[in-house]
């Protein structure tokens, strides 16, 4: 029999995707991109954002010298915003320092860890690197029956270990992405096509029926529900009042709609709050919880306004809501929400679109 290296990348040059926009031109700047996208999201999700920032950040250079504000709004419902925070200040280091050329080097980057680091090594430089994302975990657990729980770490160093043995000698970039694309399209996580999987014959899991069951996981534990509030603040001008997010935490670094604690600040001796009524209430499912958000809507006189700190805090014009969305970082269930309100000011006539039933929806926007 064939190792398994020899018989995946056969598989791969018929099977395999060669035409990902990352890989044409393969350079280390695209493909870091790619990877830091990738980076607990689907090919199918990243590509269109990836095809925009090119077009926005065609250069590192470019990358480098743009604001946070840009790189923000370009990942805006992406998630894990980290992630483009650390892509930004590792694009000033390296604009500064050049574009590693080792593992160590890449490790050492903001936001790069070392399956991406490895991933990196062997996709842009054609270097012998091990690789370890989602999709490889699942076929190495599966291929050699590793049955223990795939979030502990002496699973991780056991599946390491074994894709360590399993990388060839040779395509290393072919490889990488091979067995990346074996996991995505044929050795999938619910109904995978163990037919026309070309290791199928000595995988354990095959073998022994437990390819439903591996890679084993500890047992779930319920989502819970976490309430929110949030102020949509207007103006006379119908303007909308937004604060920047702390750097940590969810929607780090993003602009948004303020929430109670983020007021004390300014409403001692800023506006009377007035006119508070609920409107546009709306859910959001993160990683490890649903977000039930209410949002109440508070007028401001006009001589408070010049009350309010420039400090972290813009003014949303909702006439002109497109062209400033483009240009700020949103987080996308409140980015809907805004366009909602956007078109209330230019259309306030427009009926409501009905909800599943039939019946005119009141200020439910759904599940973000």
């Amino acid at each position: 029999m064939a190792p398994f290296s020899a018989r995946l990348l056969t598989w791969f040059d018929v099977h395999g995707r060669h035409d990902l926009p990352w890989q044409h031109p393969r350079t280390p700047y695209r493909v870091w991109v790619s990877e830091v996208m990738l980076q607990q999201t689907q090919v199918a999700t990243v590509i269109d954002y990836f095809n925009r920032f090119m077009e926005r950040f065609p250069r590192l250079e470019d990358l480098a010298a743009a604001s946070i504000d840009e790189v923000l709004a370009l990942w805006s419902g992406l998630g894990y915003y980290a992630r483009a925070r650390n892509l930004h200040a590792a694009a000033r280091v390296m604009a500064q320092q050049g574009i590693p050329e080792t593992l160590a080097h890449w490790l050492a980057l903001p936001g790069v860890g070392s399956s991406t680091a490895a991933a990196i090594m062997a996709q842009a430089f054609d270097e012998p690197a091990t690789i370890l994302d989602g999709n490889v975990k699942r076929v190495i657990a599966r291929h050699a029956g590793i049955d223990t729980p795939i979030e502990q770490s002496a699973t991780v160093q056991a599946l390491y270990q074994v894709a360590k043995e399993y990388t060839p000698d040779a395509r290393f970039a072919d490889y990488t992405q091979a067995i990346m694309d074996l996991g995505a399209t044929c050795c999938t996580r619910t109904q995978p096509e163990c037919g026309r999987c070309p290791v199928a014959e000595d995988c354990v899991a095959r073998q022994t029926d437990r390819v439903d069951a591996l890679p084993a996981r500890r047992r779930r534990v319920t989502v819970p529900t976490r309430a929110g509030t949030f102020y949509l603040i207007q103006d006379s001008a119908r303007r909308v009042l937004l604060v920047r997010r702390p750097p940590t935490g969810i929607w780090g670094g993003l602009w948004c709609l303020p929430e109670p604690e983020s007021l004390p600040s300014w409403a001692a001796e800023g506006p009377a709050l007035a006119d508070e009524c609920p409107t546009l209430d709306f859910q959001h499912r993160f990683t490890h919880f649903i977000l039930s958000a209410t949002v109440l809507r508070l007028r401001l006189d006009a001589e408070d306004v010049q009350a309010l700190p420039p400090e972290e805090t813009c003014w949303l014009d909702l006439v002109e809501y497109r062209q400033d969305m483009i240009q700020l970082g949103l987080p996308k269930p409140i980015q809907r929400l805004l366009m909602t309100e956007a078109l209330e000011v230019v259309c306030p006539h427009m009926p409501r679109e009905p909800d599943r039933a039939g019946k005119p929806s009141e200020g439910q926007s759904g599940t973000a």
